[in-house]
């Protein structure tokens, strides 16, 4: 990954941050909606923008659903804040990586119970 890749992806993170947190006021974005990864492909057209929401699969997908429809007011935010010469088109998906953490966290409690009452 080229610096300049990195360097978009972190400005495009805090960006949408502040939009997504400030300027939308969509009621499906009212759980708490955080940006976890940004990945800009290497032409720099296309950004996948990774979030995490509170609450069950059901918020996730409305906040998502939130986001995609503020995909072209969000796009037009960052034009004009980072002035790129092509400003990527947005991609919103689920962060699964704290919920896989949790799951494997479940397990891994799971195993010490069961070699607990083994061992008793």
């Amino acid at each position: 990954m080229s610096r300049r890749t990195e360097r978009v992806e972190t400005l495009i993170h805090q960006e949408i941050s502040k939009l997504v947190g400030a300027a939308l006021r969509d009621p499906r974005l009212r759980p708490l909606v955080t940006v976890a990864r940004v990945a800009v492909s290497p032409d720099l057209a296309h950004a996948t923008i990774a979030v995490t929401t509170l609450g069950d699969d059901a918020a996730q997908a409305e906040a998502l659903a939130g986001l995609t429809s503020a995909a072209g007011f969000l796009r037009r935010s960052l034009a004009q804040r980072l002035g790129l010469r092509r400003t990527p088109d947005l991609t919103f998906v689920a962060d699964t990586a704290v919920r896989e953490g949790d799951t494997v966290l479940a397990l891994l409690d799971q195993i010490r119970s069961e070699e607990d009452q083994g061992s008793g």
